[in-house]
């Protein structure tokens, strides 16, 4: 599989105002995006976890850090999931 990367310029005092390591810093930057993306339901579970770098459990686990539900589930479709289960 290719992949593609994207440039994210920050200034370079950001990491140590965050007290974190520019390495955490950029891996925490990348776990938003993913966060994000799940939560405007532009990625699945799986993919954000892949974009993450991480598996897809750890992934849906850490969600409540970031106040997403791991599943968005109106009332109706509630039902019909578990009807269907």
């Amino acid at each position: 599989m290719q992949n593609s990367s994207i440039t994210v310029e920050y200034p370079v005092h950001f990491p140590d105002a965050l007290q974190t390591t520019p390495d955490d810093f950029e891996q925490e930057a990348r776990l938003a995006m993913a966060v994000k993306l799940f939560e405007m339901k532009r990625l699945s579970s799986g993919m954000a976890a892949q974009l993450a770098g991480m598996e897809r459990v750890p992934f849906l686990m850490i969600l409540n850090q970031y106040g997403v539900p791991m599943q968005d589930l109106d009332m109706d479709e509630l039902e019909s999931d578990l009807n269907n289960a």
